[in-house]
């Protein structure tokens, strides 16, 4: 694994990878526009003269789609081809901005027109989300990962500077029409650079699994996977505690401060600046100086203290830093929380948990949104903030015991199993329930470490693709265990066995090298005797049915035949 300090060298020589670097650039436009579009939309609701709930519902109406969507996208994102779901993305994010372009060339635009085609944006990114996510582990090597991801931000952040301020210019001249236009044609443009540039990998034995196998592993890996459940945790409480920023921040200039257009683009343009200074100078440093969990504690006091200067700001010259603290502590635990996330998830399920990653943090900035802009307006701006900040202190504690500094050293490299299948006649991937058992013979001596490992081996198998797993011990037989784990299908088993890593590999081995009683653990495997279908390869178990009947026959018959040459023992006593 790279050190931090060759990471950070990697930071800009990652822009050499040509799929990359146009991925990046098609981004880069396109997040160029969409901030305009954001910052056109804002102020187009207020000057429709809203209350702050309504404004306020703008993050919301924006991050409601990832939570309602973001899973089932991930899930799909990692079935079909990746390439063509997020072409179809992006002309579904063109076609939203045009409409809503072509409604205010008409002038029939009003506050929930935009607040659906903020919803309608929301789905296309919730389902380009997860697809982004899944190609770029695949698109540059593991060393160049975290310099990816930072850039990936930076990237965002570019567009969050030059956005803002091409709207706050454009608006007064030109009106929102056009920068909602121009939002559409970048839509357009990023979908032929992706035509043109990716190519992606093809991806074995997608085709065993099913839309709703899929959702349930996804669901299994989440449950029996701790480390997946802090990251997922931390991700909600930063979502709800940072929902304050693009909730409240249009509050504060346009409501409290009163400003213009161009100066609502200044606003954005802090923000998206404290951002980018976060993204590559700051967080390139700090990560050689202090682990990603100390890190994310760090942004969370800058958090606080930013809201409560929001609680007492007096004008916009003071107003422009605060948003560049703002921008600086997101980028700080965004990239902290998403880096650790992608080194907790194998490649199997990367799709599919990123988007859990996005669900549950754009949950929280939709929850927060409505939150904190409901208590806006029944408590008033300074009170809001003010319980924010207490609120807020009191979660930091939560990051101490939900450290994500452990996600660092974690090793995922692939490792599949070979399964013990010396059949005559190999089951069909949709036969099942499927039954595997493991019995083995442990002395005394390895009893407890045997149970350790079977425990793991448990867990194990449960988030790679079983629904129950039990170990038991004969009692006529003291030392003697077998292990016992239900599968929905064979498909499914064979998935459970591709989808093994290098450590988990490791355990399965040293629970087979406890085995006592010969070289290997004895392995049967069952389907449900009683089945619509032909029982499997029933031509063949008959034939060894009667094969072994016949050859049962002789045996009886020639131990009998050894009896009888043998001498009687009460004949010979007489």
């Amino acid at each position: 694994m790279a050190t931090r300090e060759q990471e950070n060298r990697l930071f800009w020589l990652i822009l050499k990878n040509r799929v990359f670097f146009g991925l990046w650039i098609a981004a880069l436009l396109s997040g160029c526009c969409v901030s305009a579009h954001d910052t056109a939309a804002t102020w187009l609701m207020n000057a429709l003269g809203v209350s702050p709930f309504l404004l306020s519902l703008m993050a919301t109406s924006a991050s409601l789609p990832f939570f309602l969507f973001a899973l089932p996208a991930g899930v799909i994102s990692d079935l079909v081809s990746r390439k063509k779901l997020l072409i179809a993305c992006y002309l579904w994010l063109a076609a939203a901005a045009g409409l809503l372009a072509l409604f205010t060339w008409f002038q029939v635009v009003q506050p929930y027109l935009i607040l659906t085609a903020a919803f309608l944006l929301g789905i296309g990114f919730a389902f380009s989300g997860p697809v982004w996510a899944a190609i770029v582990p695949e698109i540059v090597r593991k060393s160049e990962l975290p310099a990816a991801i930072i850039l990936s931000g930076v990237q965002m952040n570019l567009g969050g500077i030059v956005g803002p301020a091409l709207g706050g210019f454009l608006l007064p001249v030109a009106g929102p029409g056009l920068l909602f236009s121009l939002n559409a044609l970048a839509f357009l443009f990023a979908a032929g650079m992706i035509a043109r540039v990716y190519h992606e990998r093809p991806r074995p034995q997608s085709h065993l699994e099913n839309y709703l196998e899929a959702f349930a592993a996804t669901a299994r890996y989440v449950r029996y996977t701790p480390g997946i459940q802090v990251i997922l945790t931390r991700d909600f409480l930063f979502g709800f505690f940072i929902a304050v920023v693009p909730a409240l921040l249009p509050v504060v200039a346009l409501q409290h401060l009163r400003l213009q257009a161009n100066q609502l683009g200044l606003v954005f343009t802090s923000l998206g600046v404290g951002s980018l200074l976060g993204g590559t100078l700051v967080l390139p440093y700090a990560r050689t100086k202090a682990t990603p969990n100390t890190l994310t504690i760090l942004a969370s006091g800058i958090l606080l203290a930013i809201f409560v200067l929001m609680a007492v700001v007096p004008n916009v010259w003071m107003f422009l830093p605060i948003a560049a603290l703002a921008g600086l502590s997101w980028t700080v635990s965004a990239s902290e929380l998403w880096i650790a996330g992608q080194r907790a998830m194998p490649d199997w399920v990367r799709g599919r948990l990123n988007a859990v990653h996005m669900m549950l943090s754009q949950g929280g900035v939709a929850l927060g949104g409505i939150l904190w802009g409901g208590a806006t307006t029944y408590l008033g701006l300074g009170t809001t903030l003010l319980c924010g900040a207490i609120l807020l202190s009191a979660s930091i504690a939560l990051a101490i015991p939900l450290s994500i500094n452990f996600a660092h050293s974690l090793r995922l490299d692939p490792s599949p199993l070979e399964g013990q299948h010396g059949f005559l006649s190999a089951p069909k991937p949709g036969d099942g329930p499927v039954t595997v058992t493991m019995d083995f013979i442990i002395r005394p001596e390895d009893r407890e470490k045997f149970l350790e490992l079977a425990e793991q081996i448990r867990l194990i198998f449960l988030r790679n693709g079983a629904f129950l797993f039990n170990i038991d011990e004969n009692l006529e037989y003291p030392g003697t265990l077998r292990t016992e784990m239900l599968l929905s299908s064979w498909a499914e088993h064979l998935l459970q066995l591709s989808r093994m890593t290098k450590p988990e590999s490791e355990i399965y081995h040293s629970t087979l090298a406890m085995h006592a009683g010969g070289e290997t653990p004895i392995v049967r495997h069952y389907l449900r005797a009683i089945r619509r279908s032909t029982p499997l390869g029933f031509g063949q178990f008959r034939k060894r049915i009667e094969a072994s009947s016949t050859n049962a026959k002789q045996a009886t018959l020639a131990r009998a035949k050894t009896l009888d040459e043998q001498p009687n023992p009460q004949t010979h006593s007489t």
